[in-house]
């Protein structure tokens, strides 16, 4: 679903609001921000905390100021039925809610020792926009604008409300700086603003105990050693042959339902996400042969949540990155041509045997202590090595959302994750679960051969997993 800021003055002492209305219809705003007199404040906490940039977030950053021709945004779009609100009442409705999202209203200030710290000049209307489709035929074009303007001078997230391709439908997209959130963090930005029901519980390390603390050093250490070996022993690997200028990106979407997922992997003794990465990897398969673009090699970058139970998941980045070889390897007909009916579900095993550790206490205590206690610089060259196309190629995340969502009386039908696109990527995918679907996302530059495919690809992939694992 991977992921992605800043504070004004205190609030005035003034009565607390109500949450503002967004009218299903378009008459003049029936809600306005907490000072009229002042566009843009905000109710929020009277001393937003001062918070040290972890070693993740200065990593992004310095990413960013190595490539500043690249994207290094991530989000996420949701979809709405009913009329769009004014761009007035959503601007004043997320105003409202920023009480809620400290970081959001902060700045990251600081040379060698950044930190967030409250935007005296924040102005939530710099963040809130919006873009109008000519009609049914302009909503490609429009979301096209929403996915790849740039942010306003000084800021680090905004919001745009895509409408005007129909009467009774309208899409809102957030996109952030990685350097401000990471996957998880958005998605606690989404139920903040827009959520309803419990989301899918996310696996945490336990609370251990000092006693435990050479096992977890010697963990932490042996992980390191493990994934920064697989980082050097590509070092000769070219990036996948395939021209993509870089630049504007475009985004297709699938769904299949989240039980057929579960099925799959119950039946196989994996995850969810175990399905996902093997049905991505059929597509893959089937995408190279359709589009001519040889896949000899596939890498995936995984980003893992490595917050603790107490850790606020609105702050910075908390997640570290490793690198999964998918086995597109596996053909899926025998060398005479016939189909290899068991093709699909190989490749879950394979994914499954691979991830097997990931799902364990003790590597996912050990990735906590790696992205707590890792110094920065440290930190950005594995950062920079990883997210290297001579070691990985694709970002594949997958994100839990929601039960529910609704913005005023308009209720969310659909998701969509925006991953970060890596440069040299082929492209990203995410996975988001939201009610009773699980949403896939694919995010490319324009220029990707065939890449409108990819959905379409993995949900034939999930359907063959099924057919596969259904007793006979």
């Amino acid at each position: 679903m991977s992921d992605s800021d800043q504070s004004g003055s205190p609030a005035q002492s003034a009565p607390t609001p109500t949450a503002p209305s967004i009218p299903p219809a378009r008459p003049a705003p029936s809600a306005q921000p907490d000072h009229p007199s002042e566009p843009g404040r905000t109710e929020r906490p009277a001393s937003p905390p001062h918070r040290p940039a972890h070693s993740v977030d200065r990593a992004f950053l310095n990413l960013e100021r190595r490539r500043p021709d690249v994207h290094w945004d991530a989000g996420g779009v949701a979809y709405f039925s009913g009329p769009p609100p004014a761009l007035a009442d959503l601007r004043a409705y997320v105003g409202h809610g920023l009480g809620k999202l400290p970081l959001l209203t902060s700045r990251i200030e600081g040379g060698r020792r950044p930190r967030w710290q409250p935007d005296a000049g924040f102005d939530v209307d710099l963040r809130v926009h919006e873009v109008v489709a000519e009609g049914p035929a302009g909503w490609d074009r429009a979301l096209h604008t929403a996915l790849n303007a740039p942010f306003a001078a000084g800021t680090y997230w905004g919001v745009w409300l895509i409408h005007g391709h129909a009467p009774d439908a309208y899409a809102v997209c957030y996109r952030f700086r990685h350097a401000c959130q990471d996957g998880s963090a958005a998605a606690m930005t989404f139920r903040a603003m827009l959520g309803e029901g419990e989301p899918s519980a996310r696996p945490v390390p336990d609370r251990s105990r000092r006693a435990a603390m050479p096992r977890r050093v010697a963990s932490a250490v042996g992980l390191a050693v493990k994934f920064v070996a697989r980082t050097l022993v590509v070092r000769g690997h070219r990036p996948v042959a395939v021209s993509v200028p870089a630049g504007e990106r475009q985004l297709w979407r699938g769904r299949v339902p989240v039980d057929t997922l579960r099925r799959i992997g119950e039946a196989r003794g994996g995850s969810v996400h175990d399905v996902h990465l093997a049905a991505l990897t059929g597509a893959l398969r089937a995408w190279s042969q359709r589009s001519g673009v040889p896949l000899p090699r596939v890498t995936a970058v995984l980003p893992v949540d490595a917050r603790r139970p107490d850790e606020e998941q609105t702050w910075g980045n908390r997640c570290f990155a490793l690198p999964l070889e998918l086995p597109v390897r596996i053909a899926s007909s025998h060398p005479d041509g016939t189909p290899d009916r068991d093709a699909a579900l190989r490749r879950l095993d394979h994914v499954m045997a691979a991830t097997r550790k990931l799902r364990g206490d003790v590597w996912r205590q050990a990735i906590g202590d790696l992205v707590r206690f890792m110094p920065a610089r440290p930190t950005e060259w594995y950062m920079r090595r990883v997210l290297s196309p001579r070691v990985t190629n694709v970002m594949a995340t997958s994100m839990p959302l929601a039960d529910k969502g609704s913005l005023g009386e308009s209720q969310v039908t659909g998701t969509a994750l925006l991953p970060l696109l890596v440069p040299g990527h082929l492209f990203a995918v995410g996975l988001s679960f939201f009610g009773q679907w699980a949403e896939v996302s694919m995010v490319a530059h324009r220029g990707l051969p065939l890449g409108e495919l990819l959905p379409e690809l993995w949900e034939q992939a999930v359907k063959e997993l099924e057919d596969g694992s259904a007793p006979e």
